[in-house]
């Protein structure tokens, strides 16, 4: 028998047919602007290809594009990149922005676009974070440095129609080339903008104090790491997982030194140069740009992100870098609540669950960084941007200061009986400490859900899953009576020991919403924030960082524990800027497995992880200490 249809379908909430309508837009004002864009684009300029030759004869691919109103001279506007100029061809115009955002074209600039040696269509051979040469002492002696001087002083002779200044900008492997570049400034480089720069490869992406960042630098190297012997157009394809479930994968990979023998087999150069420098030896050493910024002589505005899982550190320490070898000359630092590059890329009103209240990313872009350029590049408007320029999260607003960080209080705040969090020095007697069990067959997720990516968005995840693990400990304060803002660095400076030899050491700090904040109520909400999440007693991650507990005392010579000996492991978890609010508790997490974001440590000393063997990996019984002898704590600037 036929079912009958009802003729009458079930009634949809009001408020869900809005959020699908609001998506369905959103899709489709993001399609129809990227089409105008690429229209007003091809309306507006020309397009050329050029092969710039270096000074040691190498020749990198160029495109250019050069307004079509020639009644006045522009400044150029470079990207240096690694990631490809696509696309290639005169005739074939890019669709997406040419400069950092759409604004820029309006403006009216000459864009040059330029594959870096070694990489896509560019000759040379290509060298990963490429170590900067201070003593150049002929032609053969080349860095990103040269190069970049080398490409503008070509621009310059043969670009017609621009005005003499040139501008430089580019995120994340971009924005080393950017950093780099601005080394020996060349006297044409006026402002430069390094945005989620890489500082140095053992601290950003793939190393956290030693500790490495597997499927980020897996799923990457996978990609980018393949040679290519000769020029080409065309970028490898993606690595197949055969899974979506990243925790199931990498866990079943078991040893680091299977990747080579299931799928790099050996291929991936710069893999097996992780692998044959596990410490922090000459060759990571040298790939360290921060000693090298000196003798800037342009204008410098470093942009990052609060919540940017891949280059924090890079952001941050240029910026103090630049600041401090370079007295005198302008450098900003500009922080928002941002993923990596969101600031150009997003609209930056909200992260995962978060709600950040406004499209941030915009008025960066128009009140911050076009007038950056353009008083620079042009000479236009009145600048009036401070030292810092940063956001306060948890409260959601737009913060000024003459320095960064700004100045304020240093509080302790102690690890307690019965998972209490204060200022108060412990008084307990002896070596009174909180235990769990690590067990690398087991090891803590790092988030929630099923991807085999390192999630932009856990950076601001709820922590209640990891909470109610026996294998991590927690400490809260109590209830908030008046807000707490946090500005600044965090430093950890744990008591710990372990039954075994090796351990990693996991801190996070949370802000814990109320229980009865209730439900949230807008009639829409951004596309990727749930469908009537409630946020009550929600856990949010500000800040995290992880130790590998062997360079406790030196990141060149690692040295087991004593096995369960109280032993002090101290390390900087990055600036962050949050305000607790009143009503809310602050949380600090312990746990010494965070996976798969972080390789398992086989917490067995062996000489080199990813050359662990299976039979290495053991559980071990770690403790927390918070004894008067032994006072964990986290040392946090408060802004008053």
């Amino acid at each position: 028998m036929a079912l009958r249809q009802n003729p009458c379908p079930p009634k949809r909430s009001f408020s869900l047919v809005c959020i699908s309508l609001f998506m369905l837009l959103v899709a489709v004002s993001a399609v129809l602007a990227q089409e105008d864009e690429s229209v007003f684009i091809r309306e507006n300029y020309s397009k050329f290809e050029y092969k710039i030759p270096m000074r040691d004869g190498a020749r990198l691919f160029t495109a250019v594009y050069v307004p079509n109103d020639r009644s006045k001279k522009y400044p150029i506007l470079l990207r240096r990149t690694p990631y490809s100029v696509e696309p290639y061809g005169a005739d074939a115009y890019t669709r997406g922005p040419l400069g950092p955002s759409p604004h820029f074209a309006r403006e009216g600039y000459i864009f040059v676009l330029q594959d870096v040696r070694g990489r896509l269509m560019s000759e040379g051979d290509f060298i990963n974070m490429t170590p900067h040469n201070p003593n150049k002492r002929d032609k053969s002696q080349v860095d990103e440095s040269s190069d970049t001087y080398d490409t503008i002083e070509w621009l310059l002779k043969n670009i017609p129609d621009h005005n003499g200044r040139v501008g430089q900008w580019g995120i994340s492997y971009p924005g080393f080339f950017t950093a780099a570049g601005m080394i020996d400034t060349h006297p044409a480089l006026k402002a430069v903008s390094p945005q989620a720069p890489i500082a140095d490869w053992f601290w950003d992406d793939f190393h956290h104090h030693g500790a490495f960042f597997l499927p980020h630098a897996f799923n990457f190297l996978s990609i980018f790491g393949k040679p290519r012997p000769e020029p080409t157009t065309k970028f490898p394809p993606r690595f197949e997982h055969g899974t979506q479930d990243g925790y199931k994968f990498f866990l079943e990979l078991g040893p680091l030194k299977n990747v080579n023998e299931r799928y790099f087999k050996g291929e991936i150069d710069f893999w097996n140069k992780i692998v044959e420098h596990p410490n922090y030896d000459e060759f990571w050493q040298k790939r360290n740009l921060l000693p090298f910024l000196k003798n800037v002589k342009c204008a410098v505005m470093t942009v990052g992100g609060w919540f940017d899982a891949e280059d924090l550190y890079g952001a941050l320490k240029i910026y103090q870098q630049v600041e401090k070898s370079n007295p005198g000359i302008f450098n900003i630092l500009v922080m928002g609540p941002w993923a990596h590059g969101d600031w150009n890329y997003a609209d930056g009103d909200a992260l995962g669950n978060i709600n950040f209240g406004f499209k941030t990313s915009k008025y960066f872009q128009e009140h911050i960084q076009l007038p950056f350029f353009n008083y620079f590049l042009k000479g236009e408007g009145k600048l009036d941007l401070p030292e810092a320029y940063v956001f306060e999260t948890g409260a959601n607003r737009w913060r000024t200061f003459d320095r960064w960080p700004p100045g304020v209080e240093e509080r302790n705040l102690f690890f307690q009986a019965n998972g209490k969090l204060d200022s108060v020095s412990p008084s307990a007697p002896g070596d009174a400490y909180d235990e769990f069990v690590s067990d690398p067959a087991k090891p803590v997720p790092f988030i929630e859900k099923i991807s085999v990516e390192m999630t932009k968005e856990y950076m601001t995840d709820d922590q209640r899953f990891a909470a109610r693990r026996t294998d991590v400990v927690a400490y809260q304060t109590e209830v908030l009576r008046e807000d707490l803002t946090l500005a600044g660095p965090v430093q950890a400076e744990l008591w710990v020991s372990t039954s075994g030899t090796d351990s990693d050491w996991v801190v996070k700090v949370i802000d814990v919403f109320p229980d009865d904040l209730g439900q949230q109520r807008a009639w829409y909400l951004p596309p990727y924030q749930p469908s009537g999440k409630n946020l009550g007693g929600y856990q949010m991650m500000v800040r995290s960082e992880v130790f590998r507990g062997r360079f406790r005392n030196s990141y060149e010579k690692p040295e087991p524990f004593e096995p369960n000996k109280p032993t002090k492991v101290a390390f900087e978890l990055q600036d962050l800027f949050h305000t607790f609010q009143r009503g809310h508790r602050l949380e600090v997490q312990v746990q010494s497995t965070w996976f798969p974001l972080v390789d398992r440590n086989p917490q067995k000393y062996v000489p080199n992880i990813f050359l662990a063997d299976e039979k290495d990996f053991i559980p071990a019984t770690q403790r927390v200490f918070r004894s008067a002898a032994h006072p964990t704590h986290l040392k946090v600037r408060v802004l008053n």
